[in-house]
């Protein structure tokens, strides 16, 4: 399943999103968008967990939940 994740803090990393989902499970990527002329964060990324149940969890646990100072929103993305 594909996460959308908002509100991020401009200090997030592709690593912090690693890590934090990965408590629910196996994270297959993490990326955080960054701005290609500036290189700053766009503060808001995409984690992509193949356990459909394991990321459900994921996404109850942490939507609203603190991460370096900001309350993030976690959501499964939505196809393009």
């Amino acid at each position: 399943m594909n996460i959308f994740v908002a509100g991020l803090s401009h200090a997030v990393t592709d690593l912090h999103l690693e890590l934090l989902f990965g408590h629910f499970g196996t994270v297959n990527r993490a990326q955080v968008i960054y701005d290609r002329g500036t290189g700053e964060s766009k503060q808001f990324g995409f984690v992509e967990m193949p356990n459909d149940t394991e990321a459900q969890v994921a996404i109850a646990k942490l939507d609203g939940a603190p991460l370096e100072g900001k309350r993030i929103i976690v959501k499964q993305a939505r196809g393009k």
